[in-house]
C-alpha cells in the first residue's frame, strides 16, 4: 500500500480527523501544537505533517526547524575548550537544524499512526518528509546543515536500522529518567514506605527544609500575573544547562494553559508570598510527563526546592493514579534517587554535507559532553 504526505505550515490547515489519528500523544495533539504555533523559541519553525493512505489520514508528526544562529547562549555551566570548540563547531556548520520529532522534550513523540504500518514504511516516509522539508528551505536560499530523527526507544530504533535508516549515524544521549509507579502504591505514605531507611531520612530531611514554603496550583489569571518572574525562573535554570537549542517564550507557560486547561500543570512554590520556583505537569493519558521548571537559586540551596519539587511530581502521580511519570533527560542521579530509572533513547543524524557526513562517528561523540553518575537504588528489597 503506498502512502503519501503532506507538510502544514500551520494548525489551520490541519485535517479535522487530526486529533482522532493522534489521540494516543498529547504532544501531537492541536492544543499542544497550538502552544508551539503561538510561542514557540524565536529561532524555531514547525511543520506539522499528515500522512495518507489514499485520502485516510492515517499518521500524523512533527518536524522543527532551528537556526542556531538566534541564539545568544549553548548553554553557560561549562567553560572550557571543549566548549568553545563545540559552539564553534555549531555556528559555521550546524546551526540549521531540522528535527523530526519534537526537540523540546524527552520521549518517542515524533509520530502516530492509527493503524499498524511497518517500519519500513515509517522510516522511508520520514526520510522522505525530511528530505522535502529540505528543499523548501533551499528554495529559501537556506541550507539545512543537520538532519536529527530524535528519541525513539530501543526496538523501534534497532527496526528503523533495517531500513531507510541504515546508512544514519545513530547515537544515545543522556537516558530518559522514567518512573513506572507501583500498582501498589494508593497514596503517598505508601511510597515513603516503600524507600530503603537511607532514603526514607532523605525524604524527611528535604521535607523539613521546605518549612516556610508553601506550594499551590495556579491558574491562567495567576500565570498571566506571574508571567515575568516565571520566566525569570525558567530563564536561570535553562541558562545553566550543559547545552541549549533553544529558549521557551515569555508567553509559553501562559499559552500552554490557555490552550490545554486542567491537562496542564504549573505548580508554585511561594517564599513569604513571593514566587522563587515551579514546576509543570502534562497530563497524558496514563503518563505523566513533567515539562519545564525554575527556581531562585539561592532558595534551592537552602530549601532543596528541586528535589521536593520531584518528590512532589511524584505525590501528583500517585495520587491521581498514573501508570507512569516521564522525568526526562538531565540531573540523573537525583531522579533515580526518587526512583526514576534510565532508559536509553536512540537518535538518527545525518550532516547534508557527504564529506562532513562521513566523519559524524568521529565529531559527534566529541560534542557530546561526557556524563558520569551513579544510578541510585532507593527501595527496599522485596
Amino acid at each position: 500500500m503506498t502512502h503519501s504526505f503532506i507538510i502544514y505550515s500551520s494548525i489551520a490547515q490541519l485535517p479535522t480527523s487530526w486529533d482522532t489519528v493522534a489521540t494516543d500523544n498529547a504532544f501531537l495533539q492541536t492544543p499542544y501544537l497550538k502552544v508551539l504555533e503561538e510561542s514557540a523559541p524565536t529561532n524555531m519553525q514547525c511543520f506539522y505533517i499528515g500522512i495518507f493512505e489514499k485520502e485516510a489520514l492515517i499518521g500524523v508528526a512533527l518536524a522543527q526547524y532551528l537556526d542556531l544562529n538566534k541564539l545568544e547562549s549553548f548553554g553557560e555551566r561549562d567553560k572550557c575548550l571543549k566548549t568553545y570548540i563545540r559552539n564553534f563547531v555549531f555556528k559555521n556548520f550546524a546551526s540549521h537544524v531540522l528535527f523530526l520529532g519534537n526537540n523540546m522534550i524527552t520521549g518517542q513523540n515524533g509520530y502516530e499512526f492509527n493503524k499498524n504500518i511497518d517500519h519500513k514504511s515509517i522510516s522511508e516516509l520520514l526520510l522522505e518528509c525530511a528530505n522535502a522539508i529540505t528543499r523548501y528551505f533551499k528554495e529559501q536560499k537556506i541550507t539545512i546543515h543537520i538532519v536529527s530523527f530524535k528519541d525513539f526507544y530501543q526496538h523501534c530504533a534497532d527496526e528503523l536500522k533495517l531500513y531507510a535508516f541504515a546508512d544514519m549515524y545513530d547515537f544515545n544521549t543522556q537516558p530518559n529518567m522514567i518512573f513506572d509507579l507501583c500498582e501498589s502504591w494508593k497514596t503517598n505514605d505508601d511510597y515513603i514506605a516503600a524507600f530503603s531507611k537511607k532514603y526514607r531520612d532523605q525524604y524527611k530531611r528535604s521535607h523539613k527544609k521546605m518549612e516556610g514554603i508553601t506550594t499551590r496550583e495556579l491558574s491562567l489569571a495567576e500565570i498571566l500575573s506571574n508571567e515575568n518572574r516565571i520566566y525569570e525562573l525558567y530563564y536561570h535554570v535553562a541558562k545553566n544547562a550543559p547545552f541549549n537549542t533553544f529558549f521557551l517564550a515569555k508567553n509559553h507557560f501562559s499559552t500552554f494553559k490557555k490552550q490545554c486547561g486542567d491537562r496542564f500543570v504549573l505548580c508554585g512554590y511561594f517564599l513569604n508570598e513571593k514566587l522563587v520556583g515551579f514546576h509543570t505537569l502534562l497530563l497524558n493519558g496514563e503518563v505523566l510527563e513533567t515539562y519545564f521548571l525554575g527556581y531562585d537559586e539561592q532558595v534551592q540551596k537552602e530549601k532543596m526546592l528541586y528535589l521536593n519539587m520531584l518528590y512532589n511530581m511524584t505525590k501528583f502521580g500517585i495520587e491521581n493514579k498514573f501508570k507512569k511519570i516521564i522525568f526526562g533527560r538531565t540531573a540523573l542521579e537525583i531522579k533515580s534517587s526518587i526512583g526514576a530509572k534510565p532508559i536509553f533513547m536512540t537518535g538518527f543524524i545525518y550532516h547534508t554535507n557527504k564529506w562532513i557526513n562521513q566523519l559524524m562517528p568521529k565529531i559527534f561523540p566529541k560534542l557530546e559532553p561526557t556524563l558520569v553518575w551513579q544510578q541510585r537504588h532507593p527501595f527496599k528489597e522485596s
